[in-house]
């Protein structure tokens, strides 16, 4: 079965699992690493580089009778001076769900206040939960951690199948990105497989961003896969983004849907309250 991925949001589905791999035997990126724009999440705070844009991916699956499934997915991001992040997803339930009208998710993290909100517009609900603040990348270091190519030496010194190639800075999206080009074979026999496998995956994030504009991954297990952040603008997003919107319940757990959260298995609600006012 062959997967084409055209062009990024923290609630994952299997059909996303693509972008958070990338050409390595074990499914994992080429750096070991995760991350394709917003959809795994971001790898570090960046403060002093706010913007918004949307990410937008389309899938299409080709089965084996020369079927195929195409899906469209899409989500508005914006990332303020401190750092802090907001995610928002409409989600348009199938008719097989009773007419449920869409309605929209909305994932803010706060680093500065160290809580990770998810907020559900037809429940009027937010949930919250303790964040983990990720690193802040130091000087001369992109936005996944790794500072001007050295991380891919000391990756690809226990990997020698994978070999990185710097790419001249280009106008990606209507900024200067640099790019990276992650290229591996995976031998016969690695993972069961009867011949040699060849993946790429090309990478180019924004210089002043420090973020994913475009990722191309070409993996013949999964198909062609490609995210574009479009619509980038590069001022501050209001203040009222990054805190729960007046007239939401705040309670404690994951989120809905979420293992462990209100509404995934062993979920518990707990200290059910009103959402404080929003700041201006």
């Amino acid at each position: 079965m062959k997967k084409l991925i055209l062009t990024s949001c923290f609630l994952l589905a299997p059909a996303f699992a693509l972008f958070a791999q990338g050409p390595r035997g074990d499914g994992r990126g080429p750096m070991g690493g995760r991350g394709m724009g917003m959809m795994g999440g971001p790898q570090a705070v960046v403060p002093g580089a706010p913007y918004s844009g949307t990410e937008v991916v389309q899938t299409q699956e080709t089965l084996a009778d020369g079927n195929s499934i195409t899906r469209n997915r899409q989500l508005n991001v914006y990332r303020d001076s401190q750092g802090r992040v907001r995610t928002e997803e409409t989600i348009t339930p199938r008719n097989t769900t009773g007419g449920k009208q869409p309605y929209t998710i909305t994932t803010i993290l706060d680093f500065v206040g160290g809580h990770r909100y998810v907020l559900d517009s037809s429940t009027m609900t937010a949930f919250e939960s303790p964040l983990h603040t990720p690193h802040t990348p130091p000087a001369g270091a992109t936005a996944n951690g790794r500072r001007g190519g050295g991380g891919a030496a000391g990756a690809n010194a226990v990997r020698p199948n994978v070999v990185s190639t710097k790419l001249a800075q280009q106008p990606v999206n209507g900024v200067i990105a640099t790019g990276t080009q992650h290229s591996e074979s995976i031998p016969a026999g690695t993972i069961g497989n009867a011949r040699p496998i060849q993946t790429s995956r090309q990478i180019w994030e924004s210089v002043e961003l420090k973020v994913p504009v475009r990722i191309q991954s070409t993996d013949p297990r999964f198909g062609s896969s490609q995210m574009d952040l479009t619509n980038i603008i590069q001022a501050e997003p209001s203040a009222s983004l990054f805190v729960v919107p007046a007239g939401y319940t705040l309670k404690t757990g994951g989120g809905p849907g979420r293992p462990g959260g209100p509404g995934g298995p062993g979920g518990m609600m707990r200290g059910a309250r009103p959402a404080p006012p929003a700041q201006q």
